[in-house]
């Protein structure tokens, strides 16, 4: 069985901080950071999703975090087809962003010499932890690319997943998928073998089920590293406050559950990254731990 890691969607949310879980020693966030990377080896960094990363923020993350930690990033929404807000951008791009007037742009709106620009901007804020630790073990994890609703399966689509695994290459991205068209039952074996022919990590969802982003929990290595992301089972899954959409703890038995099953993806990967994503309170750091305890890790 490969090597399991387990951690959540972050360390910096309000409600985290409200609920207790940090000492009261860890009053700001160097302490905050360093205090989450003793309890776990992996977070996941969803800020980078609404708003480009910053060099000088990673190589404090590089610089915070002992050897061996691991940073997963999501990808900024702009690469990955959602509506993403101008004042976003940094602010020589936004004039060329907002030409047409619009608060929100996609990214069939801009001109491919700005995402290219973007691209370059977000790789490279990442390089302190990609350089960060001994040669080949730096602290850069995957990229995550959770694509959106309205992005089905499609030959065309495959070949925008391609191009920005291209792009960000040599980094690893992963893929997560919110329109269930990707893995019904007539085209998940498609989608599975396209992600693993091309050595793209799956990402394995738990959810809640019976909308239109739901994708079922079908646990799959595409590639060396298999990715779970935890997002709880809501059912105000699509409430814009997050209180509401994330606030679901686990139980014991729900976790009881799912180790096993983690285990068996585990045997078929090198490495194993968990995520907990219902990120209310300490509901997802409470449950990472419970569920860490289980796998041993």
């Amino acid at each position: 069985m490969g090597e399991i890691r387990v951690g959540t969607a972050g360390w910096t949310d309000r409600s985290l901080i409200a609920s207790g879980w940090y000492p009261a020693e860890a009053n700001n966030p160097e302490k905050r950071l360093r205090y989450y990377a003793r309890q776990f080896p992996l977070v996941e960094v969803d800020a980078t999703y609404y708003a480009l990363p910053a060099e000088q923020t990673a190589r404090a993350w590089a610089e915070r975090t002992p050897a061996g930690f691991t940073f997963n990033i999501k990808a900024f929404s702009l690469f990955t087809q959602h509506p993403t807000p101008v004042r976003a951008l940094p602010a020589d791009l936004r004039e060329a962003a907002g030409q047409a007037g619009k608060e929100r742009v996609y990214l069939k709106d801009v001109d491919p010499a700005l995402t290219e620009q973007a691209w370059d901007r977000f790789l490279a804020a990442l390089e302190p932890l990609r350089a960060a630790g001994q040669p080949g073990a730096g602290k850069l994890g995957a990229i995550l690319l959770q694509f959106p609703p309205w992005f089905p399966i499609s030959r065309a689509n495959k070949d925008y997943i391609l191009a920005c695994a291209q792009r960000a290459a040599p980094r690893r991205v992963c893929v997560e998928f919110r329109n269930y068209t990707w893995m019904t039952d007539e085209n998940r074996e498609e989608t599975l073998r396209f992600l693993a022919d091309h050595q793209l990590p799956y990402v394995c969802v738990d959810m809640p089920q019976g909308y239109p982003s739901s994708i079922p929990p079908v646990l799959a290595a595409t590639s060396d590293l298999a990715v779970v992301r935890m997002h709880g089972h809501s059912d105000k899954w699509t409430s814009k406050e997050i209180a509401e959409r994330f606030g679901y703890r686990y139980s014991e038995d729900e976790l009881a559950e799912w180790a096993p099953k983690i285990r068996g993806l585990a045997a078929e990967a090198d490495t194993t990254h968990v995520v907990f994503n219902n990120c209310y309170s300490d509901y997802a750091h409470v449950n990472a731990r419970q569920l860490a305890d289980r796998l041993g890790t």
